[in-house]
């Protein structure tokens, strides 16, 4: 067996995506899912079929069908290979992934392009309709040549889908805002051709004469609305590569490598397996090698999701796209390209996004049913007024009045309007919904997976606490410990220094004046004879004093010093709840430990007590360790803990809970997020996190604050509450007016009253949800 993904084109609603993947399923041996909001579908042949035969069985369905480009390449297009689990793969994405891009863009906006021109367009056509004082002799004439561009070449891809669903015998909302604005358009057409100078058409239907307006303003107004919803999901499909190159992004673009005694720069294209590239501090490395020479730190957060830097030596192995913290460093490339860790993590992203359930969306499943039973309708009126005995002219008009009444026009506005105000309402608050596709997974959430480092602490080091030995001062420890550290680019070193710095003012008051004081504040003292001692700690001369700071073992061994057991003490219980601590000492004496950790923030407690109240059961999901996971964990009041796992695990934990029949929500910060955040139900980023977490996730929280985890999905709920009274308050319209529309007795004055009211409840019932606050009020 193996497996592939393809791009699936041409798919507008869940009955398309239903559809292509019913054909692919009828292959022997073929599973396949298709997923609407990502356009692609994974499918997993036999060695009896090819690539090129799924392929055409989805064109023969009437769409497009093309394998992607992979990432982790080297810049060049996409050259398609096999993986050793017979997964279709590519060896290259740079303007592989470009052209998919470009693709999107277009696609997107040629959207916008008609959306513009419709809207440009059906904005006087309704008005005139809508508005006596406006109308002039030969207004409808007007109105007829600006609403024929919009219900051809603007309704044209729902026409389109309206022709290919009836080849294969299904019905969407394609299908009904196709027949209502044709039947409102050729209605309206007759009507002023029939009648040459006349402002209406009278048409005698059995024994009640009526006069008939056109319906242009159905025709173009319906068009526009649904095209603005269109626009709104092509906007959310646009950025659906962004994740992919987020974490390409994230990459090194040069390499220094070693050749012939010489440093080169390279691009990181060029970068060959054995080659040996020198890292300097600050720098990504470029590959995934071990160290040659040097030691360093080096910032593995990308991986880990850990602020602790990962201090590395000779023999040690590093990922390609961490920074270097320290020293410099040699490293050997082990693995380039495609076969990088990162390169896998963003395959993982990709195969996690193709791998969610497709959006089955409310007013396709709807439309499925409603619309077959309104052309019954339509032609058993047409055939029971005929059969009476009435006039052809008679039995046509009351089949036509019966496709215009179902003529979606608040069903168009049911959805774009909630999502329009609901977006709105969140991006006031700093939430950001992606797309219309994400409202549902917010309604059947049950669990709320939670990343520990950047979603409940701030994720970055900070000084916690600072003990003193006795007859030490606190304030004189500080200083001399701050002003050390500041000279050291170790992210530890500057925690320290950050920590120490607000201390300043007390270290130096005395005699001085405040005013001195403040101006000293920030000025640490010069470090005279500095040394960098890797993965132990620093030494240097502050105002006179040769002071050390660094790991307990090495001034035990190294530098013969005595740690009193208070400090001991100190510094086991602090280790023992994951924080790390830093021992002072200066003029052969140990004087004081200092305590650095990743703080909690201050309202993850209450942003977790408010989804427990919610009904959601929280899990603390993390790369850290187990001990100090849980102590984060009951601190916040979270019960379950996964802990110690990278990027592959993470994603794995999302998959088990799914298994255990939950609908997932995850919420993430980093890169080693950004496969979870994908495969999640629903994901959310904080928006103070990296790139590529913010583009895997359906949601982002702008501030960075958990508290908006359940406000984002309580304004989600709340949207798809509202979306789901409108389709159910337009439907009932439709159902309570066609049997009038089937007898005739439909005056047309009636009729567009009752639309004009539809879609007015519609939109007021959609602003109500500027009437959200955070918390859940409103």
């Amino acid at each position: 067996m193996s497996t592939t993904d393809l791009v699936i084109g041409g798919m507008t609603c869940a009955s398309c995506a239903t559809r292509i993947e019913r054909k692919l399923n009828k292959l022997d041996g073929v599973t396949a899912t298709v997923n609407l909001a990502t356009e692609t579908a994974r499918v997993s042949f036999p060695d009896a079929l090819t690539v090129a035969d799924l392929i055409t069985t989805v064109e023969r369905t009437g769409y497009t069908a093309a394998l992607p480009p992979a990432p982790g390449g080297t810049g060049t297009d996409a050259a398609t290979g096999t993986d050793a689990t017979g997964t279709a793969t590519a060896t290259g994405t740079g303007t592989g992934a470009a052209t998919a891009d470009k693709a999107a863009h277009k696609a997107a906006h040629t959207v916008t392009r008609r959306l513009y021109v419709s809207l440009t367009l059906a904005i006087p056509v309704v008005a005139l309709a809508m508005i006596p004082a406006l109308q002039f002799p030969g207004w409808q004439w007007v109105s007829l040549v600006l609403a024929t561009p919009v219900a051809t070449w603007g309704a044209w891809p729902f026409h389109r889908a309206a022709a290919i669903n009836a080849r294969h015998g299904a019905a969407t909302m394609d299908t009904l805002v196709s027949l209502g604005v044709s039947a409102a358009y050729l209605w309206s057409l007759y009507a002023l051709v029939s009648t040459t100078g006349a402002t209406s058409t009278t048409i005698t239907t059995g024994t009640t004469t009526g006069t008939h307006a056109t319906y242009l303003e159905v025709a173009a107004g319906v068009t526009a609305l649904i095209l603005l919803g269109r626009h709104l999901e092509a906007r959310a499909k646009r950025s659906a590569g962004a994740a992919l190159r987020a974490l390409l992004d994230l990459g090194a673009k040069r390499a220094t490598v070693l050749r012939d005694g010489h440093e080169i720069s390279v691009p990181v294209g060029e970068l060959g397996v054995g080659d040996e590239f020198v890292v300097r501090p600050g720098e990504k490395i470029a590959a995934d090698g071990t160290v040659s020479t040097g030691s360093s730190a080096v910032d593995a957060s990308m991986l880990t999701g850990e602020p602790v830097p990962v201090e590395v030596g000779p023999g040690d192995a590093v990922t390609g796209g961490c920074v270097n913290a320290g020293g410099r460093l040699v490293v050997r490339a082990t693995r380039v390209g495609a076969d990088t860790q990162l390169a896998q993590l963003a395959r993982m992203v990709v195969q996690a996004q193709a791998g969610k359930a497709p959006v089955q969306r409310l007013a396709d499943r709807v439309s499925a049913v409603f619309v077959p039973v309104v052309l019954v309708i339509a032609l058993a009126t047409l055939a029971g007024w005929l059969a009476t005995g009435h006039p052809a002219d008679t039995a046509f008009t009351a089949a036509v009045a019966v496709l215009i009444i179902a003529c979606p026009c608040a069903m168009g506005l049911a959805t774009p309007t909630a999502i329009l105000v609901g977006t709105g309402r969140g991006a006031q608050l700093g939430i950001v919904i992606k797309g219309p596709e994400v409202l549902e997974s917010t309604r059947r959430v049950d669990t709320v997976v939670l990343d520990k480092t950047g979603t409940i602490t701030t994720g970055r080091m900070t000084l916690t606490d600072t003990l003193a030995a006795p007859g030490t001062d606190a304030a004189e420890l500080l200083r001399l410990a701050g002003a050390l550290e500041h000279a050291s680019e170790h992210p530890i070193a500057r925690a320290i220094a950050a920590g120490a710095r607000p201390n300043d003012l007390i270290a130096v008051s005395g005699a001085r004046t405040p005013e001195t004081a403040i101006k000293d504040r920030g000025a640490p003292q010069p470090v005279g004879d500095f040394a960098s001692w890797p993965g132990q700690g620093v030494s240097g001369v502050v105002d006179g004093h040769a002071v050390l700071a660094g790991k307990r073992a090495w001034l035990a061994a190294d530098w013969s010093l005595t740690i009193p057991r208070i400090l001991a003490d100190r510094a086991d219980e602090a280790e023992a709840s994951g924080q790390t601590a830093t021992f002072v000492a200066w003029d052969g004496q140990v004087r004081g430990v200092l305590v650095v950790a990743d703080a909690i923030k201050p309202t993850s407690s209450q942003a977790i007590a408010r989804l427990r109240a919610m009904g959601l059961r929280p899990v603390l999901l993390t790369g850290d360790n187990e001990r100090a996971a849980r102590v984060v964990a009951r601190a916040v009041g979270i019960d379950d803990v996964i802990a110690g796992v990278l990027p592959a695990g993470k994603l794995d934990a999302i998959k088990q809970l799914q298994d255990q029949n939950r609908t997932v929500a995850m919420v993430g910060d980093g890169v080693n997020d950004a496969a979870a955040l994908a495969r999640a139900d629903l994901g959310l980023a904080m928006g103070t996190g990296t790139d590529a977490a913010i583009e895997a996730a359906d949601l982002t929280l702008v501030s960075g604050d958990l508290r908006a985890v359940p406000d984002a999905i309580a304004l989600s709920r709340r949207t798809l509450t509202t979306i789901k009274a409108n389709l159910g308050w337009a439907f009932a319209y439709n159902v309570a007016a066609i049997p009038l529309a089937a007898s005739g007795l439909l005056n047309p004055v009636i009729a567009a009253a009752a639309m004009a009211c539809s879609s007015v409840f519609v939109v007021t019932n959609s602003l109500r949800l500027r009437r959200f606050r955070p918390g859940g009020q409103a």
